[in-house]
């Protein structure tokens, strides 16, 4: 097990480096042919063989990651609170739930990460939580890398979180796309307390996934014209064939 000073040794231009590959963070990496189907604009993806995937991994980021420092080191880095760390009604298994819950969970957030668990539904009914944030707070951090998910969201991540993560990719790009960075920052900023401490341009980019989100946001910005429909434009075949390809194809 390396030193914990040397386990973020070298940061480069200021940013920090990515954990070194080895133990919770030991994971296969991934290659363009073993990238995960995608949510958006893909006829093969399964929602029903997701989600199974899905919930393994909340379970083992649940039970497993939370509990690991090498996670604790990353986590505190990137400013984010683990569910255990909770101040209300903390999380430390996915067999768990809160002891109580009389408003919206445990952060002032527009968004909630767990609602109020109806009275009825407090015994027996294992803890939810999103991993969005966390996804998204590793992406804007440029930690979103193999053996850090693999770490966080165990053996399952590529099925499971893999197309989260290509989601939440692409929307980072909108994003920094659609306004400044400040605007930017904001948001993905979750409270005051979890800021993000820096941001990084979107790392280990796959030209195929360039040209997916330019097609896309060329979608989008005839939805944005009400080019919707019988409206829509007609793109060239060949030319969607080239921007919606699948990095894995």
């Amino acid at each position: 097990m390396p030193h914990a000073m040397s386990f973020f040794a070298g940061f480069p231009n200021g940013y920090p480096s990515y954990p070194a590959r080895g133990g919770p963070f030991a994971g296969p990496s991934t290659t363009p042919e073993g990238s995960s189907a995608g949510m958006t604009g893909d006829p093969q993806f399964d929602i029903f063989e997701w989600h199974p995937a899905y919930q393994s991994c909340q379970r083992y980021f649940l039970d497993h990651a939370q509990h690991d420092g090498s996670v604790q080191a990353v986590a505190a880095l990137i400013n984010i609170t683990l569910p255990f760390q909770w101040t209300e009604n903390p999380i430390t298994s996915s067999s768990g739930h809160p002891s109580h819950s009389t408003g919206p969970a445990s952060y002032n957030l527009p968004w909630p990460r767990h609602g109020p668990v109806p009275s009825s539904q407090r015994q027996g009914a294992p803890a939810w939580v999103s991993l969005v944030p966390y996804i998204r707070r590793l992406i804007v951090t440029g930690f979103d890398r193999d053996g850090v998910l693999h770490g966080f969201f165990g053996d399952d991540w590529r099925k499971g979180i893999g197309p989260v993560q290509e989601c939440e990719r692409r929307n980072y790009l909108f994003a920094a796309k659609s306004v400044g960075w400040a605007k930017v920052k904001f948001q993905y900023d979750m409270s005051p307390h979890e800021s993000v401490p820096f941001l990084r341009p979107l790392q280990n980019v796959q030209l195929a996934e360039i040209e997916g989100a330019e097609k896309t946001w060329s979608q989008w910005l005839a939805m944005e014209d009400w080019m919707v429909g019988p409206r829509a434009p007609e793109m060239d075949e060949s030319a969607q064939d080239s921007a919606g390809r699948n990095p894995e194809t």
